[in-house]
């Protein structure tokens, strides 16, 4: 890894590496927050998910969420959102291709090749973070959109690694919705039968384990009725019994404005569980 950033913050310290990825075959930029900590002494993880266009630099400098990762002595990881480079595939629109990523292993060419973003923060990234820093084996995972998306999936898909999850506006059923649909039909292909494996409420439908579920969504955001939907999840969690606490805050549009104003009582709703 090379660091290629390092900032005092509070009273931890702001990264940016790059690394060369086996799983992406390019290579990745990713952001990790630690916090003051004992010399001995191991730290819960929570990894952050951006949305679309975003990169490992959007949370880190919009979010306000080091403040609160130090009080409360969690890492947070906040990676890139696709793979990145000339020879990667890409696609004139900004909801497709580099930059939104979708937190999905693509079996469709030309995306295949490259874009296996869930192995890369399930594995590949999870294993990097465990082995060079001061980590106790327990994490947690959150997002924002696209990012919201993909950490209900990888939550909800790997119960045995995570602890907890939340969101800020996430899509709920990519399938769906029209981000959702474009995405999946160019990484998945016209299967719709392959689509249900990212699709947080058809997972939802089918999870043996429940984790602790915390969604906060805006009701001015102007993706709120189209494109995000968190109805569908709400009616599948009651049906299901599934812990979910969805907060509609009134007045919030779907920008960072609306992540910083609320990050702190998801950090301390992941905090709480992970020193559980």
């Amino acid at each position: 890894m090379e660091k290629i950033e390092q900032h005092n913050c509070f009273s931890g310290v702001q990264l940016v590496y790059k690394h060369l990825s086996e799983v992406l075959k390019c290579s990745m930029n990713f952001s990790i927050f630690v916090p003051a900590h004992e010399e001995h002494e191991k730290l819960p993880v929570i990894y952050w998910l951006s949305g679309l266009t975003c990169n490992e630099q959007n949370f880190i400098t919009k979010a306000g969420a080091q403040k609160y990762a130090s009080e409360h002595k969690v890492i947070i990881v906040a990676p890139d959102t696709s793979p990145r480079g000339a020879d990667v595939a890409d696609d004139a629109a900004y909801d497709l291709g580099q930059g939104a990523g979708f937190y999905l292993n693509a079996t469709q060419a030309p995306w295949s090749k490259h874009y296996q973003m869930y192995d890369y923060i399930v594995h590949e990234l999870r294993q990097l973070i465990d082995q060079h820093f001061s980590t106790n084996g327990k994490q947690s995972i959150m997002g924002h959109s696209m990012g919201g998306h993909g950490a209900l999936v990888i939550g909800l898909k790997n119960p045995e690694l995570y602890h907890s999850i939340s969101a800020f506006s996430p899509i709920v059923s990519p399938s769906q919705v029209p981000w959702g649909i474009q995405a999946f039909t160019a990484y998945l292909g016209a299967d719709q039968q392959t689509w249900k494996a990212y699709d947080a409420v058809e997972l939802v439908k089918t999870c043996q384990v429940q984790l602790p579920l915390l969604i906060d969504q805006g009701t001015a955001d102007s993706f709120l009725q189209e494109q995000l939907k968190p109805e569908l999840l709400h009616q599948v969690c009651v049906e299901k019994n599934y812990p979910l606490t969805l907060n509609m805050r009134e007045g919030f549009d779907h920008s960072y404005y609306f992540i910083a104003s609320y990050i702190e009582s998801h950090i301390a709703f992941h905090a709480r569980i992970l020193r559980g």
